[in-house]
């Protein structure tokens, strides 16, 4: 069996929140309350755009939206629907559909949430899986799914002229 980068990666990811849910479901406990839907995380999610790190709130989701770009250029020359078109409202292959997007940014979505597990050890101290899996695809699914969408849309209309 070869080792892709893509696999070690996503293990990496699953390692790092096992590791992590430990000492979240310790903090639950002490403190009474899930970090995500907290307080404490509402106020201390300006400090994820200021503070060390704030450079992958900017290059994430460009990458992002050029891996989009990339996706959308090559549904528009195979003749697809945009992306979140056939995503949603499409009949059929809907699974493989999700499972190019995911392809396409999985490594990208991985390294999204080690990182933001890395920020929050360093910001805070302290490390709570429930915002890497939400702050880290956020940056990232939502550029890119669009962008998508948007390129497959545009290429469509200027070949089409």
């Amino acid at each position: 069996m070869k080792l892709r980068r893509d696999t070690i990666v996503t293990v990496v990811v699953f390692i790092a929140i096992a590791i992590s849910i430990p000492f979240a479901i310790v903090d639950t406990l002490e403190k009474g309350r899930i970090y995500l839907f907290s307080r404490q995380f509402l106020e201390e999610l300006p400090q994820r755009f200021t503070g060390p790190g704030r450079f992958r709130f900017l290059l994430q989701p460009l990458v992002a939206i050029v891996l989009g770009i990339r996706g959308g250029l090559r549904d528009a020359k195979a003749g697809n629907p945009p992306y979140l078109f056939r995503l949603f409202l499409g009949t059929g292959h809907r699974k493989e559909w999700l499972r190019s997007g995911v392809a396409a940014i999985g490594s990208l979505l991985a390294v999204g949430i080690i990182l933001d597990l890395i920020f929050q050890l360093v910001l805070y101290h302290s490390v709570h899986p429930g915002p890497a899996l939400v702050v880290g695809p956020v940056l990232i699914c939502l550029p890119y799914t669009l962008s998508r969408a948007l390129t497959t849309r545009l290429a469509r209309r200027i070949g089409a002229r």
